[in-house]
């Protein structure tokens, strides 16, 4: 990747950028293919406002806030088969999240570093960057490997850990998780990372509140707050 920065004697900060709810406008697929899985066990469907107020990972813990118990196991493999068939059904038709695009060509025309970690199944996460043309701006896509009720705190450590190991000076106290999520601020402390969270997707603004970092309403002013985190 070219580099455009002036030598000012600090390293911009590296983002690590999340997928679903944050750079992707997937929040109506998200609550149809939750309530697609409900319906596998006869419960009624949920409204988005409900979901975004009680929203947690791991997903087992969000079901339980949902329905007054963690679902037994075999409830836990049919909803969460329902969930992904339904989601990725309508993933395709999901657009970016307004402003993704040009934000992240600007930071890869200037020559600053971003990748793009997220708890979507790697070989779903994959092709589905690669058709809205924005894998170039990355320089790592990872999503995720393993079961799905996990938190991403592990995958963010392997994350910066292959970060590192390609450009030794992405660090982690000059990184910065902007996502949508709590879990996108825990996986940040992880890596001793900084986050900002994005009120557009999976939590509402009082939920994701109680992380105590900075929270925004746009994704442009999710990257003007990382910097000065790291300024």
């Amino acid at each position: 990747m070219g580099n455009g920065r002036q030598d000012t004697g600090k390293r911009p900060a590296h983002l690590v950028w999340d997928w679903n709810g944050t750079l992707l406008d997937d929040n109506v697929a998200i609550i149809e293919a939750t309530n697609a899985a409900f319906a596998e066990l006869g419960l009624e469907p949920i409204t988005l406002e409900r979901y975004r107020d009680l929203y947690c990972v791991p997903i087992p813990r969000f079901y339980q806030r949902l329905i007054g118990r963690l679902p037994t196991d075999t409830e836990w493999l049919v909803m969460d088969a329902a969930f992904h068939q339904q989601y990725w059904a309508r993933a395709d038709a999901c657009g970016l999240t307004e402003g993704a695009a040009e934000l992240l060509a600007a930071r890869r025309a200037a020559g600053l570093s971003q990748s793009l970690l997220s708890m979507a199944p790697h070989e779903h996460l994959v092709p589905i960057v690669r058709r809205h043309g924005i894998t170039g701006h990355f320089v790592r896509v990872d999503g995720r490997t393993g079961p799905s009720h996990g938190s991403k705190a592990e995958h963010m450590v392997r994350h910066l850990t292959a970060l590192r190991a390609a450009d030794p000076e992405i660090s982690g106290e000059r990184t910065v998780v902007i996502g949508d999520a709590v879990d996108d601020a825990v996986a940040a402390a992880a890596v001793g990372a900084k986050a900002v969270l994005y009120t557009g997707g999976s939590h509402s603004r009082a939920s994701l509140a109680a992380a105590g970092v900075p929270v925004v309403d746009s994704l442009a002013e999710a990257v003007a707050v990382a910097e000065e985190l790291v300024g």
